[in-house]
């Protein structure tokens, strides 16, 4: 059985070190936050595994065969004849600028149904489930789906986690806000960045409202670091001084590393501090979740900088 369960979109990722419609070479991977934060998850020693659609393609094939290569757990992943894998591609039209296309209306990610959140929260029973604001953005099936799996799960006593992970290409604010809040009630731990909270609450001091409900909020807030919010109160931890190479996939890498300390019953610093290590592997390098570190990794930035392992 596995500690966590993600539910959500994956997709074919493509990246470009110049602008796209220069054309020229392109990498070929796979992208996608639930999956990201699954793989980080399995790379930190965890049973995890991932439910989503994906075409009968093959982007879709190659998908499950990245995510088995990390060891995550692709049994609840649906092929489908009726829909395409979406892809997203990154190019970079400046030396510092990521610029971001999709390509993922009426993808497989979008036919998430309610029936197989709930066979697979069921049969699986995991300890965490964790879902993004991506998922019910895709559709009306997708946000049904979502809204199940977090009933299921808190009727169950599954924690639940939710990244709000918010992308105003697939819905607006208000959008976005009537079908999150929604969630809120099945919520154990929430992830938002600090442009994020108004989404879920329109109240004065957001975190005080969103722990009437939640046991925990985490705050992200890029080079300032990040907070976590719990009835005993606020604690900081300073982001990490790194070179920043790429930082698509930070806040997925982040989630990974505060769940393993969490699976771990480590306290809250020290779940801030795995979370924040994460993050760091992430943006050292170019990639949604090629460079999240492994366990045995996570001592390594504590070196200086420059420093030969010999």
């Amino acid at each position: 059985m596995p500690d966590v369960l993600t539910i959500g979109e994956a997709m074919v990722s493509l990246r470009s070190s110049r602008a796209l419609r220069l054309g020229g070479d392109v990498h070929l991977s796979v992208a996608g936050s639930e999956s990201n934060v699954a793989i980080g998850l399995a790379r930190l020693g965890h049973k995890v595994a991932w439910l989503g659609a994906v075409g009968n393609d093959e982007p879709g094939h190659l998908i499950q065969r990245t995510l088995r290569a990390e060891n995550v757990d692709t049994r609840y992943l649906r092929f489908t004849d009726d829909s395409f894998t979406g892809f997203i591609a990154f190019d970079q039209p400046a030396h510092d600028i990521t610029r971001v296309s999709y390509h993922r209306r009426g993808s497989a990610g979008s036919t998430l149904t309610p029936a197989e959140c709930v066979t697979a929260l069921t049969a699986s029973t995991p300890r965490i489930l964790h879902v993004t604001g991506i998922t019910p953005a895709l559709s009306t099936t997708a946000r049904e789906a979502t809204l199940a799996a977090v009933q299921t799960a808190s009727k169950a006593g599954i924690q639940v986690s939710l990244d709000v992970n918010y992308r105003a290409r697939l819905w607006p604010r208000p959008e976005a806000a009537t079908a999150l809040r929604a969630l809120l009630p099945y919520v154990t731990t929430i992830f938002a960045s600090d442009d994020e909270l108004d989404i879920l609450t329109d109240a004065p001091n957001p975190t005080a409202a969103l722990l009437s409900t939640a046991t925990e909020v985490v705050v992200t807030a890029g080079s300032k670091g990040a907070w976590t919010h719990t009835a005993s109160g606020t604690t900081h931890h300073p982001a990490l001084p790194v070179t920043v190479v790429d930082s698509i996939g930070a806040g997925d890498a982040f989630v990974s590393g505060y769940l393993s300390a969490t699976l771990d019953n480590l306290p809250t610093e020290a779940r801030l501090t795995r979370a924040t290590t994460s993050g760091a592997f992430c943006v050292g390098a170019h990639g949604d979740w090629e460079s999240l570190p492994t366990r045995q990794d996570l001592t390594l930035l504590t070196h200086t900088h420059g420093t030969a392992l010999r």
